[in-house]
């Protein structure tokens, strides 16, 4: 094995979102025994108004979420790089908020979430018809990467475990394409996110072919397991490299103060340690 450490595990959670266990320094244990280099906190972001309060940190707790970064940063230095992150909302209407928001700290990277599981967003977008449903998520997800506020879109098929029992890929991918035709232009990047093999449509996200439309189109992946718990941090990492592999991409991305670097599939591979 290289002894050199290359990965980071790029998503992960805090207690602060009210839907996570352990502090980032548990996490961080987790990526010093996996082989990761470091671990992006990126627990999900404060929105005014009461905006699905009940999953994330309250606005007056960002301060405290940046320092438990920072402290959990300066205990670590030296074994694993953890880093400030943010998985913030795109929602149509929030966007000086978000703005505002992101320039208030120095994060490293930022991951644009549309979440069609919350309230809000049923409330606004989910239609009588699914597949209308669908549409209206992955334009949104084409819409979130035109803002330039984000330099990753998270699980970006989400909305199939809103509406698993209507889910059909062969239906959706005119739809897919064309989102990621605009996603494309931008330049921003994709998660391929293992958590998805945990939910309704027990399959990470996005689905494999999307996985193929995406690399068809040189939009650069980034590889994330969501951990909302010490232990799923890197979790499947493995299967997702020999998937990536599989579906034509040569490497994955990683953010850094918020610039794009490249790490070659072999090594990544190369460098991971089982628990």
């Amino acid at each position: 094995m290289n002894e050199q450490r290359l990965l980071y595990e790029t998503h992960s959670h805090t207690p602060l979102c009210k839907h996570a266990v352990g502090l980032p320094g548990e996490y961080a244990a987790v990526a010093e025994r996996r082989g990761l280099a470091g671990l992006i906190v990126t627990c999900h972001n404060p929105m005014p108004d009461g905006f699905s309060a009940h999953v994330r940190m309250a606005p007056a707790e960002m301060d405290q979420y940046v320092d438990l970064v920072q402290q959990t940063r300066d205990e670590w230095s030296g074994r694993v790089d953890v880093r400030l992150g943010l998985e913030a909302d795109y929602f149509a209407g929030y966007e000086d908020w978000l703005e505002r928001q992101l320039s208030a700290h120095d994060f490293h990277y930022v991951l644009g979430s549309v979440h069609p599981q919350v309230a809000e967003y049923k409330a606004k977008y989910l239609h009588a018809d699914p597949l209308e449903s669908q549409q209206t998520y992955f334009n949104l997800l084409a819409d979130a990467a035109e803002t330039g506020l984000f330099d990753c879109l998270s699980h970006p098929d989400l909305i199939k475990n809103v509406t698993a029992d209507d889910w059909c890929p062969a239906a959706i991918m005119p739809a897919i394409c064309r989102t990621l035709d605009r996603v494309a232009r931008t330049g921003v990047a994709m998660e391929l996110n293992t958590s998805g093999a945990n939910k309704v449509v027990a399959e990470m996200n996005p689905f494999p072919d999307m996985l193929r439309e995406m690399q068809a189109r040189e939009i650069p992946v980034v590889l994330g397991a969501d951990a909302h718990e010490p232990g799923r941090v890197a979790d499947r990492f493995e299967v997702a490299l020999d998937l990536l592999d599989a579906v034509g991409f040569a490497e994955i991305s990683l953010f850094q103060e918020r610039q794009r670097t490249a790490i070659s599939i072999p090594e990544a591979r190369d460098t991971l340690r089982g628990l």
